[in-house]
């Protein structure tokens, strides 16, 4: 019951305001960047390049599969079962404003790396370090982060997700 509670704090219309909020800021502030910018991202995709590094198809590949899984896939069929096709256009929304959200992370990720002999690590850790001078911040996250990803949270949509349609 008290779970139950704080789940509905957490996932309720405050948190979804304030997320929406967050990507309706960084579109103003970043003046629509991601979405002028978006054919000359997706038509550099194709293009060969040279040397050891990671390609742009390749670099497009991580960053999907660390933000679109089962989860997303489900959550539009529980929205649109749920809210009918009117959800489909909030959730366009949502996503455009998104694209800002995700630019950004992305992009203070990029500017705050780091450089070891392996190569580059960087991630919310290094620019709360870096970027804020939160080492002690970043350094939580950085625990708590690995924390969550031992204890199996990052599966645990794809595993509701197969038991739903497994048990209907």
């Amino acid at each position: 019951m008290i779970l139950q509670k704080m789940g509905e704090f957490v996932w309720g219309w405050p948190m979804m305001g304030l997320f929406l909020g967050v990507g309706v800021f960084f579109m103003l502030r970043l003046r629509g960047f991601p979405l002028r910018y978006l054919g000359r991202a997706l038509k550099s995709i194709g293009r060969k390049e040279e040397g050891n590094g990671l390609s742009a198809y390749g670099a497009l590949c991580t960053a999907l599969a660390a933000t679109i899984g089962t989860g997303n896939i489900v959550g539009v069929a529980t929205a649109v079962s749920a809210g009918g096709p009117g959800a489909l256009l909030w959730m366009l929304l949502a996503a455009v404003f998104g694209m800002a959200t995700q630019y950004a992370e992305g992009y203070l990720a990029v500017r705050y790396r780091r450089r070891t002999k392996e190569g580059f690590f960087g991630g919310p850790f290094c620019y709360m370090e870096l970027g804020l001078g939160r080492i002690k911040m970043g350094r939580l996250f950085a625990f708590l982060g690995a924390s969550a990803g031992l204890l199996g949270v990052g599966t645990l949509t794809q595993v509701n997700s197969i038991t739903t349609a497994v048990d209907s």
